[in-house]
């Protein structure tokens, strides 16, 4: 439930706080006073577009925010919460800026959040009707999807395991015309991987070869350089016949410690460096073991090896060139393709498989569809002979509300159902379809009949109707009246109106007040009570608030609608 609206430089009005509450709200006001700017206020809480040119002439944006309460554990909560909001108890705060410019933004329980979230909320929320909703009562869709909230439930369930299998059926067929239709192009394919396939295992590549294959190839053609290195640096080391003239490394560091050793009994510091004279000659005697190891293992065949070693980068080299990342993508490739291939030799298996699903689906899809039309065709009788009492309490005694169900040559996404509204005006007339044979007011009290007996079994918190009573006046205008009434017993309605004999029945009456300063107009929202509302209803009434016949006129309206408003309506204030 809306507990309050506030509206800042929208349209005509430059500020305004409207007191909703419980029960039925009528809101009056002189034509071109913003009235509708209400309903306009409410569509940007709940999502819609928003429009910079609503932003009053002027300022730099718009701004609106709504009280709302709700239940602290229900799934609007939950939504909030999931979208960073917070609750204050159960009290919901949403706000929403347009900018002169077209920039919009959206607050839901203080937090920043996209404008689709207010539009996810308010499907929990309001239904919104507005003269753009008689016209879409008018189309097949809309009728269809009257018809499915009054059906519940059971409805529900039932069509959405239809779309379960509708979907899953969809998906399959359409992945089988592809494979079918992309038969050859897939076969081509296939026999590409393979050939590839077949390229890379037998160069059978190892990831980091071409790097070690650079580097045996830089050995093998230095071998000479290599082995006098290693020849020459051995020699002066430890030579293998060493002369007095070119005494080696190894002799040079003996023969140090031999005269150490001769002194060593002298001074103790000398001991110690004998002994590491004789480690380093250990350590040069081991590096030319190791060299001489390094020389026997020198290839002796070194020019065929590197033949060898050449050939085997050139046959890589041409391997790596065909894919961009070189040897490493053509070794995962092999995986890759690999993987693709065996889903492209499956095709055959996977569209026989395909088949057999889409044939099942179809079948089901078909069962699911009479079992959707079956539950719609009870609910239709159901909904016309409702709507067809609530019509003849609309002033409408010799109306009769036909729900009619055809079937559609194809299925769709809904079923194969064709739900069409027709009105019968008066005993002994064909039943019309609404789009042909419906007045606007009789279409509005169509559409009033059919929210009174569809909130029965599919409640809604807040209804909202901008002008419900177009084209309507007199007696039926006072039943629309009091079906609001009835309505407000079991949900919040706001309604605005041009007519007293509807506001009469509303237990809080708003009226939108325009005041002129110079070329620009600001609208603000009094509440009325007591002679400010019978003033209100005087001028409603005749155009004249300070007419006394007009004013009893509308004393007497009051009264009327006061003693015959439901028990569960607060008195009008």
């Amino acid at each position: 439930m809306i507990e309050e609206l506030v509206i800042r430089d929208l349209g005509v009005i430059k500020e305004a706080t409207l007191p909703l509450g419980p029960g039925f709200t009528a809101i009056t006001g002189e034509t071109g006073a913003g009235k509708t700017m209400v309903v306009t206020a409410l569509g940007l809480l709940l999502g819609e577009r928003a429009d910079p040119g609503t932003v009053r002439a002027g300022q730099p944006q718009s701004w609106v925010e709504g009280r709302w309460l709700i239940a602290p554990d229900g799934p609007v909560a939950q939504r909030v919460r999931d979208a960073g909001g917070d609750l204050d108890g159960p009290e919901l705060l949403l706000s929403r800026s347009v900018s002169a410019e077209g920039r919009s933004r959206a607050v839901v329980g203080g937090r920043s959040a996209p404008a689709g979230v207010l539009g996810d909320l308010g499907g929990d929320l309001v239904v919104v009707h507005g003269q753009s909703d008689q016209v879409r009562l008018r189309s097949t869709s809309a009728q269809r999807g009257a018809l499915d909230r009054f059906a519940g439930p059971e409805l529900t369930e039932a069509l959405t395991a239809f779309q379960h299998v509708y979907h899953r059926w969809h998906a399959n067929q359409a992945e089988l015309d592809l494979l079918i239709a992309e038969q050859d192009r897939r076969a081509r394919e296939a026999e590409d991987l393979r050939l590839r396939i077949a390229e890379i295992e037998l160069a059978a590549p190892q990831r980091g070869e071409d790097d070690e294959l650079a580097g045996r190839a830089e050995r093998l053609g230095n071998l000479e350089e290599l082995r006098l290195a290693a020849a020459s640096s051995r020699e002066l080391l430890s030579a293998e016949e060493s002369t007095d003239d070119t005494p080696d490394v190894v002799a040079l560091l003996e023969s140090a410690r031999r005269q150490l050793d001769r002194a060593a009994a002298h001074d103790p510091v000398l001991p110690p460096l004998a002994e590491a004279l004789a480690n380093a000659g250990f350590i040069v005697a081991d590096i030319a073991a190791q060299l001489s190891s390094y020389l026997a293992g020198l290839d002796a065949d070194g020019a065929r090896e590197l033949e060898v070693v050449q050939e085997r980068r050139a046959e890589l080299s041409v391997l790596s060139r065909k894919f961009v990342g070189g040897l490493d993508e053509a070794i995962d490739f092999l995986d890759t393709g690999s993987s693709r291939l065996l889903e492209l030799d499956s095709d055959s298996d996977r569209i026989d498989a395909l088949r057999a699903d889409t044939t099942a689906d179809r079948d089901l899809v078909q069962r699911l569809a009479e079992a959707l039309t079956g539950i719609r065709t009870t609910a239709a009788a159901a909904l016309g002979a409702a709507v067809t009492t609530e019509l003849a309490a609309l002033a409408m005694p010799d109306a009769r509300l036909v729900v009619e169900i055809d079937r559609l040559d194809e299925v769709s996404v809904t079923g194969h159902d064709l739900v069409r509204i027709m009105l019968q005006p008066h005993a002994g007339a064909e039943p019309r379809a609404l789009a042909r044979g419906a007045s606007g007011g009789e279409l509005s009290r169509v559409m009033l009949a059919i929210e009174v007996v569809i909130n029965a079994t599919d409640p809604v918190p807040t209804f909202v109707f901008d002008e419900v009573d177009a084209g309507v006046g007199g007696a039926a205008a006072i039943e629309i009246g009091r079906r609001l009434a009835r309505l407000a017993e079991t949900a919040q309605v706001i309604v605005v109106t041009h007519l007293a004999q509807v506001a009469a029945f509303a237990g809080n009456h708003l009226s939108v007040v325009k005041d002129s300063h110079g070329s620009v107009t600001a609208s603000s929202v009094r509440q009325l009570t007591g002679d400010d509302r019978a003033a209100e209803m005087a001028r409603l009434l005749s155009g004249l608030p300070d007419s006394a016949s007009g004013l009893e006129h509308a004393r007497e309206l009051i009264e009327l609608a006061h003693s015959t408003r439901s028990n569960g309506e607060a008195p009008a204030r």
